[in-house]
């Protein structure tokens, strides 16, 4: 006897589930108006939306709705389209200005009845997913949250894996909240790089250059070991290997790029290797204007091809981070206004790295208001922690034990709120450096280095930890692998004069000298440096350039840099040593 029961297929799909929030208490309040609205907004919204990202109704339940997608991306497009509308409706409808949606998003394997009717534990997750979902917002499950890569940078919140209602298994959770959910997202898969969101970038595969086929696995390791790096800057969205390597060997400008990848930056270079040397140069390009913003080359010897690559891709990732950093500072202050907290901390990093009194202060106003606007967002008190440690380490701020305790708690509070940020790390090493606390820095700044083996500054606030315990040479190779990631950071003052002291100390006065020089083609005429000359010119018997640098200090017309808080010296007969090295400079020099 023939099987008589229906037919059905299997199918991969992306299931989408949408309720209406408190529709019985709409309807208590107005049950023809709330049930004319919930079927406008099932009918007129969910479906139109549907429609025009390739989506289907599979069916309606009173309040909800179950809809079937190819492609999770149309999915989420069609969800935030549905959001957007649902709040511009409910805003004109009297009465039901409270009408909020729940969606959940999930990718998987779903079983297709005849009647087109779709059934099976991937549309159970979606289900469950809306039910977490908060009011107006929501939520997909990893599968989804993998399959966005690279598409659409929207600020998911990670809410780990949790346990669903009668689902088995636990189910990783990403959460976009409806504050979060732009109307402008829908039109486009990718954001528009002259959008105010935070800073994007994609690193297109470097050209082969060196004639051999058999090349080419050096130049996309070295690609992809940047774009790794890259992805543990969590203030940037990169662009997802999958999509920059789909324009590998095209000649295609950098403005097209940017805009089918929705970038404001484009990392470019090329790899020639001829016999046992390879050259390495690589481009930060900005989208809207084509102009360079930073340009390096690499000469190696090869010796362990892998770890070269780990080694140039380390370098260049370390290198471009300040520069975009410093670049996203001036397009926040050259903005006529402040719409969001990153606009405010755009603002006050422009004012940060110019490094004067005036402007620490009000860059220190400026990550205020950040943190007063978003007081749930890392940014504004990783930077109020930056500012506080500059402010107290140079002398600027009125009460610097106060500074330096507001400080901490923003560093600690950045963690608690972003502890997979390696700032976060770094502003709670570089307080409690400056504070004495020479431990806990150690161990933030050793925790924001794990996170990204590529993080200058973590490396770097490292080395004043070291210097702290007197471990002198763990010190200097800190400070010298952290300068040689971030060769241009606009600071590197203080941490040339650490190295500076690091060396001196070990016993090194001509690297001191060398180093404390440095510093000052930095930061001409900075105090803390001309002592270091002076002190290590002493030390060397050079008793006229030790004069010479003691009276500059002498004829300074602004002190910057107090040496107790600089240096964290396990001695402190460090300080008087500097100190003694002045005074008896300037009195040989009365003396002759």
């Amino acid at each position: 006897m023939p099987d008589q029961r229906p037919k059905s297929q299997r199918r991969l799909a992306a299931i989408l589930a949408a309720d209406v929030v408190g529709s019985s208490r709409l309807m208590e309040e107005d049950e023809e108006g709330a049930a004319a609205a919930i079927g406008t907004i099932l009918s007129d919204i969910i479906g139109a939306a549907a429609a025009r990202h390739h989506g289907r109704i599979v069916k309606t339940m009173g309040d909800g709705a179950l809809l079937e997608f190819a492609s999770p991306v149309e999915a989420l497009l069609c969800a935030i389209e549905a959001q957007t509308a649902v709040t511009d409706f409910a805003t004109n409808q009297p009465g039901n200005g409270t009408i909020q949606l729940r969606i959940g998003i999930n990718l998987g394997d779903i079983l297709v009845s005849e009647d087109e009717d779709i059934l099976g534990d991937g549309v159970n997750v979606a289900v469950r997913l809306e039910g977490v979902a908060d009011p107006g917002g929501i939520c997909i499950s990893g599968k989804v949250f993998d399959e966005l890569e690279g598409k659409l940078p929207l600020p998911f919140e990670d809410r780990g894996e949790q346990r669903l209602k009668n689902i088995a298994r636990p189910i990783h959770v990403y959460a976009l909240k409806s504050g979060d959910i732009s109307p402008q997202e829908p039109k486009a898969a990718r954001p528009s790089p002259n959008q105010t969101d935070k800073p994007s970038i994609a690193v297109v595969p470097f050209a082969n250059l060196s004639g051999g086929r058999e090349q080419e696995y050096f130049a996309d390791g070295i690609t992809d070991d940047i774009i790794m790096a890259l992805t543990k800057a969590r203030w940037l969205f990169v662009a997802s290997r999958s999509s920059s390597f789909a324009f590998k060997g095209k000649a295609i400008e950098t403005e097209q790029v940017a805009r089918r990848l929705g970038v404001r930056y484009i990392l470019s270079g090329s790899v020639r290797r001829s016999g046992s040397h390879v050259r390495v140069s690589a481009q930060l390009t900005e989208a809207e204007t084509g102009g360079s913003i930073w340009a390096e080359r690499y000469d190696r010897d090869v010796i362990d091809i892998l770890a070269l690559q780990d080694q140039i891709a380390e370098e260049v990732a370390g290198a471009i981070e300040p520069e975009l950093l410093r670049n996203e500072g001036q397009r926040g202050a050259e903005r006529s206004r402040s719409l969001t907290a990153w606009d405010l901390v755009r603002r006050g990093m422009w004012e940060f790295h110019k490094i004067r009194p005036d402007s620490h202060q009000r860059a220190r106003e400026l990550f205020l208001k950040a943190i007063q606007a978003e007081p749930d967002a890392a940014d504004g008190y990783i930077w109020l922690a930056r500012v506080e440690a500059g402010l107290a380490a140079y002398g600027w701020g009125s009460d610097p034990e106060a500074g330096l305790r507001r400080g901490m708690e923003a560093g600690l509070r950045s963690v608690e709120l972003d502890g997979k940020n390696p700032y976060s790390h770094y502003a709670v090493a570089v307080t409690h450096v400056f504070g004495g606390e020479y431990e806990t820095a150690t161990r933030a700044a050793q925790r924001a280095i794990s996170l990204s083996p590529s993080f200058a500054l973590g490396y770097l606030v490292l080395g004043p930890a070291y210097l702290s315990t007197g471990r002198l040479r763990e010190a200097i190779a800190s400070l010298e692998h952290g300068l040689r990631l971030s060769p241009y950071d606009p600071q590197n003052f203080t941490w040339l004069f650490l190295l500076s002291v690091a060396y001196t100390f070990s016993g090194n006065a001509v690297a001191g000298q060398d180093t404390a020089r440095r510093a000052l083609s930095v930061r001409p005429h900075w105090i803390p440096a001309l002592k270091m000359i002076a002190l290590c010119c002493t030390r060397l018997g050079d008793l006229e350039q030790a004069r010479s640098a003691a009276s500059q200090v002498r004829s300074a017309t602004v002190v910057e840099g107090d040496l107790a808080r600089l240096i964290p010296s396990p001695d402190p007969a460090w300080i008087d040593e500097i100190e003694q090295a002045i005074r008896d400079a300037l009195r040989n020099g009365r003396d002759r």
